[in-house]
């Protein structure tokens, strides 16, 4: 007698059979044979590689100036807040006017206002606020340069070549990451600040002419609404996703909870357990290779069921706040913070594939905006709270209060079955298709 739940006996089936890693890198690189994403992929890359050098100059050229501490933090939030504000109005715009053209625009103004702010401080003339009003220029762009950007992978690749698509951009990014905090210190004892700010400007300019080379056909004419009314139909697709909305909030709290984890009691950590800041840049160095790797296997594999995924990966950056609330030596710390960029990236790879998928293009802006606005809101709250709290109850235990709030926030979602059953469709099943598939549900 034989069990409904036991196996029959059946045939021997045939192997699967391997597929050789040369094949999977042909596969991989794929999307490069499309002109549109290969121009886009150029011209992310060439703006990375002056994004990545860019900072260090400007928090020098800061504090030569005299603006010491408060005036770095006066520039640096005035390249945050812009982007809070107007972020949603980049939605609409994204999904209003041809993206590529966006991005030209977008890209024009950050070469041009740091253009100025080279040719000031090369000149001898520049003065902090000045470089406050071109933090926060070029942070009112990246508001409409992001939701632009973030559609326009939709417009240039197959359906079938999103995931490497998506892939390929945050494994070049990550692995200018890594060296250009280096280079860029190298650069600004070598040359100077105004000229690697200089160089910043030039790659936007170069960036610009690649996008307006992408050359996307018109968009089919709509009804045009207003602004308040293209928002509110950005806001009813939002929230008209369970899903969405409840990975968001996920976002909300881990996202806040990293940063003051990481970035803010990190070095604070470091110095006093870690012997130093040397030290410290180990453990920076193995969050920049875990997003490399990170990046590397949502190239080469395919996930399918992206609420895990997602979970299990923001689930990881627990990892390098345990480590130092346990006080583990470098080794170990530096390991835990190598898989959290693992999973940080893993994670974000295989999500935006899932939001490019089940999101109307159209809507794919607004929507992305709100997505990026509910993961930026709490930031500044979480920076005074922990100021705070650390104060009161020890660096260690405010990093293992962290670790407690991003493990809960990364195993909640897996109680609705609507987060845990996310997955790609199947390859076979989009080939038809270039938008998301018809019967996802929303």
């Amino acid at each position: 007698m034989r069990f409904s739940w036991m196996p029959g006996r059946t045939e021997p089936s045939a192997p699967t059979p391997r597929i050789s890693l040369k094949v999977r890198l042909r596969e991989a690189c794929a999307p490069l044979a499309v002109r549109p994403f290969r121009l886009h992929y150029a011209a992310r890359m060439c703006s990375w590689t002056g994004s990545a050098v860019a900072p260090i100059a400007l928090a020098f050229a800061v504090l030569r100036l005299g603006g010491g501490p408060a005036g770095l933090s006066l520039v640096l939030a005035a390249g945050v807040i812009p982007q809070i504000l107007l972020l949603l109005i980049g939605g609409v715009v994204a999904d209003r006017f041809s993206r590529d053209q966006v991005m030209v625009w977008t890209n024009i103004i950050s070469a041009v206002v740091e253009g100025v702010a080279a040719l000031l401080l090369w000149a001898g003339r520049a003065e902090v606020w000045h470089l406050v009003v071109m933090s926060a220029l070029c942070g009112a762009a990246s508001a409409f340069f992001g939701p632009a950007a973030g559609g326009i992978v939709v417009e240039v690749v197959p359906a079938t070549m999103r995931r490497q698509a998506n892939a390929l951009l945050k494994l070049s990014q990550n692995l200018v990451k890594i060296g250009g905090p280096a280079v860029g210190g190298v650069l600004v004892a070598a040359v100077g600040t105004s000229w690697v700010i200089a160089w910043d400007a030039a790659t936007f300019a170069v960036a610009a002419v690649l996008c307006a080379c992408i050359a996307l056909p018109p968009a089919r004419a709509k009804v045009r609404t207003g602004v308040v009314a293209d928002l509110r139909e950005g806001w009813a697709d939002f929230w008209g996703r369970r899903w969405l909305w409840v990975m968001v909030i996920q976002g909300a709290v881990v996202v806040p909870a990293w940063l003051v984890g990481f970035q803010l009691l990190g070095p604070v950590y470091g110095k006093e357990f870690l012997k130093g800041a040397g030290a410290w840049g180990v453990v920076a160095s193995a969050f920049s290779g875990g997003l490399v790797l990170g990046a590397a296997v949502a190239l080469l594999t395919t996930a399918r069921r992206v609420g895990i995924v997602v979970c299990l990966g923001t689930g990881t950056m627990a990892l390098p706040l345990a480590a130092m609330a346990l006080k583990g030596p470098l080794l170990v710390v530096a390991a835990a913070t190598c898989v959290a960029g693992t999973g940080l990236a893993l994670s974000m790879t295989v999500w935006a594939g899932l939001v490019q998928e089940r999101i109307p293009k159209e809507r794919l802006g607004r929507v992305t905006s709100y997505s990026t606005l509910g993961q930026l809101l709490p930031v500044p709250v979480g920076y005074l709270i922990a100021g705070r709290l650390s104060a009161t109850i020890g660096v260690r235990s405010t990093l293992a209060a962290g670790a407690v709030v991003i493990v809960a926030a990364a195993v909640l979602p897996l109680v609705l079955r609507q987060v845990r059953v996310l997955a790609l469709a199947p390859a076979a099943a989009t080939a038809d298709s270039e938008g998301a598939l018809v019967s996802a549900p929303r």
